[in-house]
């Protein structure tokens, strides 16, 4: 029986209890301040079918539409019986409400109706006349399950309302984690373009040293000068970008991005390796985007940079050429090339993707007759002519 039956929930035993005491009450006062109404006794059937509507209610949570049917049912075989005319009715009240309210629509209305022409349908077959209190009885019907109407549209709009914010909610985390994802990326090929090409041009010039020192001791010196100046710049890029990572909270960074007015630098230390390195700008400069003027400087460091570790040249040219609605960056050299399309690596898939994450694209592949190219075209947005 305790597992047919579970345990009440608190709610539904206060109401049960309290539409137990109300009916009863009711019918008994009635009983007691109008006896000559001809009504029957209602001890013991009338009060049976009140324990019967009220009760039931004890399980209204548990089993709705089964709770609904028989206290529905047994408030409606109350009233035709000649019983004292209590509030029995108010058990149906309460059931009718509660099923349309948690979504038994179909069912709640039916019931409502069926009772209705149920009760009126005997009195009108008893007493071939149409009682006028059966429109206020349909009104009050109608009133419950409209009610009941309401309260749960508006429930599935607050459900609907909490569920938007909480998909806002995890749709904002998940756009926090793409940005810290696409800055740690970002983070990484920094770390990749300075390393790589500072430690690159370090290697040359530490060989250089090594070869020269007992012949030509000058260019020997030159060398050691130009790995320490190019060691204290690959700190200083490191550094700046370790601080954006310890203050990844703050606004805006501390330093200006490296841009295409450092082409200069990249170039001059390629040269200091060795390579003949010469820098052409065509059209008129202006100012570019910041995603763009960052991917068109690490396009040429990348570049340069597999030059001096690869390619075995002793020329190359940089080209920094503004169109009307983009900039094209060039670096080629007379090296070795490759025999058919480039091997993917880091450095090459890095600046696809750094000129895809602004709309552009690079095409790097070998020259006729020799050497190697890698052309970035990358759009210009919102620019404005450099001025002074």
């Amino acid at each position: 029986m305790t597992a047919l039956l579970p345990r009440p929930a608190r709610t539904d035993a206060w109401i049960a209890l309290g539409l137990l005491l109300l009916s009863a009450g009711s019918t008994f006062v009635v009983q007691v301040a109008d006896p000559a109404t001809g009504a029957r006794d209602p001890w013991p059937w009338g009060y049976a079918l009140i324990a019967v509507a009220s009760l039931s209610l004890l399980w209204r949570t548990a089993f709705p539409c089964a709770v609904g049917l028989v206290s529905v049912s047994a408030a409606t075989v109350y009233y035709p019986l000649g019983f004292p005319d209590g509030v029995v009715m108010a058990c149906t009240a309460v059931m009718l409400y509660s099923l349309v309210r948690w979504g038994y629509r179909t069912f709640g209305w039916t019931l409502g109706i069926v009772q209705f022409l149920a009760v009126n349908g005997y009195e009108l077959a008893a007493n071939e006349t149409f009682r006028p209190e059966a429109l206020g009885i349909v009104g009050w019907v109608l009133v419950l399950l409209c009610a009941g109407e309401v309260v749960r549209w508006r429930q599935e709009y607050l459900k609907a309302d909490r569920e938007r914010e909480a998909e806002a909610d995890r749709t904002r985390e998940e756009e926090l984690l793409r940005r810290a994802s696409e800055e740690r990326l970002r983070l990484a090929r920094d770390v990749h373009d300075t390393v790589a090409h500072n430690i690159s041009l370090i290697n040359v010039q530490a060989g250089t040293a090594l070869y020269l020192m007992e012949s030509e001791p000058e260019r020997a010196s030159q060398a050691l000068a130009t790995i320490k100046q190019t060691s204290k710049d690959t700190l200083v890029e490191l550094r700046a970008i370790l601080g954006v990572l310890r203050a990844a909270d703050e606004g805006a960074p501390r330093s200006p991005v490296a841009g295409v007015d450092r082409i200069d630098e990249v170039a001059e230390a390629a040269r200091g390796a060795g390579i003949a390195v010469e820098v052409k700008v065509a059209g008129t400069p202006v100012r570019l985007p910041v995603g763009t003027d960052s991917a068109a400087y690490r396009t040429v460091q990348e570049a340069l940079t597999n030059v001096v570790r690869h390619a075995e040249a002793d020329r190359a040219t940089v080209l920094v050429d503004y169109l009307p609605d983009a900039v094209v960056v060039e670096v080629a050299d007379n090296g070795r090339g490759t025999l058919g399309s480039p091997a993917a690596g880091n450095g090459i898939s890095g600046m696809r993707e750094r000129a895809a994450l602004v709309g552009g694209t690079v095409d790097a592949g070998p020259l006729e007759g020799g050497g190697f190219r890698v052309r970035a075209r990358l759009p210009i947005t919102g620019s404005e002519e450099r001025t002074g």
